[in-house]
């Protein structure tokens, strides 16, 4: 690949990234709504506009008449000026997803991994990617990639410390895939990318404080507060995995105890069926199989479901989130754990937070993909060099669109 090997956003101007975040964030739309959005006076925005046609970010409609007669041009991004590459990585498998600068999966694919060692992951990813641009009809070339896995991730650094369900510890893995690819990579936690995709277009949209929570190999959270997703000072946020509140007896492999990953994620239901039933399964499914016919197995089914409804509580208590948004594999078995994830929220929810929108919305590991393809866009963007080192492009009304994506 490789034609968008150093590709950074092309403008200087602090306030052509506002008014472009802000019609990346709202699709087309009048000089005066973004005037109205960014602050920015109509002359201001009348002059941030020129540069960002001249690029070929922007580009203008046909006149039309407004409220009071006056010729209004819709400004609209120009989708076709780049393409971006989102990767989801599990531990089994690659999926990606194409994007153009609109925002609109354009692409997506999947492939096994050949092995979890670096090395032939990092080939696994690059060979995927340069498949489905190989396939895809005029597309641009890519201009900036995001990859994501689950665990401990630097995004400052593209660092990945720790990913469980990989083996990996310290692996450089942006440096890696940039080396493949040709282009800029940001490397990102996979939930806290899905809770991006989900704060800009998807159930989450509009809605601060935002929480989405993962069920499935692993117990996720994503957090977004006033349009910013939440990486933590340290870049590790939203850990409600390695919330304690199941059997302390239970260790779990981050070194703590009782932690809801520990009862409630796959890999503990699957070990827990086994040693109540006598009877070895191998994976989820083949558990709920056994829990759908009741004693033993369903057990282990309510235990977790009990452990993740407190530690939903325990998030909404400290959040106070408007919304919600609930996803993951581990939805395919809501129905053996619904009931109990439900009691006990209610018991440990406290006053009004129990109020906030819980919803329900199943994704594909292809839609996480697309969701890490949004991370490249923010990427590419904040890249410029007026940008912050990661500029925020959901604008919910009350804060600025040009800020920091801490």
């Amino acid at each position: 690949m490789g034609a968008g090997q150093g590709a950074v956003f092309p403008l200087r101007n602090p306030a052509a990234h506002a008014v472009f975040a802000s019609i990346l964030a709202h699709g087309s739309s009048s000089r005066g709504a973004v005037a109205r959005r960014t602050g920015l006076s109509a002359a201001a925005v009348t002059k941030a506009v020129r540069p960002l046609i001249a690029a070929g970010l922007l580009v203008e409609g046909e006149a039309t008449t407004g409220a009071v007669g006056r010729p209004v041009r819709e400004l609209r991004v120009r989708a076709e000026a780049a393409s971006f590459v989102g990767v989801k990585l599990t531990g089994a498998d690659v999926y990606a997803a194409l994007a153009d600068f609109s925002g609109a999966v354009l692409a997506t694919g999947h492939t096994a991994l050949t092995g979890t060692e670096v090395a032939p992951a990092v080939a696994d990813i690059a060979r995927l990617v340069e498949r489905l641009y190989a396939d895809a009809d005029q597309l641009a070339p890519p201009a900036y990639a995001c990859v994501t896995v689950s665990g401990d991730v630097d995004r400052a650094t593209g660092l990945v410390r720790f990913s469980p369900f990989l083996g990996w510890r310290d692996v450089p893995l942006a440096r890696l895939v940039e080396a493949r690819l040709g282009v800029g990579v940001v490397v990102e936690n996979d939930v806290r990318a899905l809770t991006l995709a989900e704060g800009l277009t998807g159930a989450g949209a509009g809605a601060s404080p935002l929480v989405v929570v993962t069920l499935g190999a692993g117990i996720g959270c994503g957090l977004a507060v006033g349009g910013e997703v939440l990486t933590g000072a340290h870049g590790v946020s939203g850990e409600l995995g390695h919330v304690p509140v199941g059997d302390p007896a239970i260790r779990c492999y981050c070194g703590g105890r009782g932690c809801v990953e520990a009862v409630a994620a796959d890999p503990a239901i699957v070990r827990r069926v086994t040693e109540v039933t006598g009877v070895p399964v191998m994976t989820v499914a083949e558990a709920a199989v056994l829990a759908r016919r009741g004693g033993a197995a369903a057990d282990v089914f309510a235990s977790a479901g009990a452990a993740i409804g407190r530690a939903l509580a325990a998030v909404v208590n400290l959040v106070g989130p408007e919304r919600v948004v609930v996803s993951g594999e581990g939805l395919a078995y809501f129905d053996l754990f619904a009931q109990h994830i439900e009691s006990a929220f209610a018991e440990q929810a406290y006053g009004a937070t129990a109020r906030c929108e819980v919803s329900l919305q199943p994704r594909t590991f292809e839609d996480w993909a697309a969701g890490a393809a949004a991370v490249a866009r923010h990427g590419f963007v904040a890249s410029g060099p007026a940008a912050t080192a990661s500029a925020s492009f959901i604008d919910n009304g009350k804060e600025s669109p040009y800020g920091p994506l801490t």
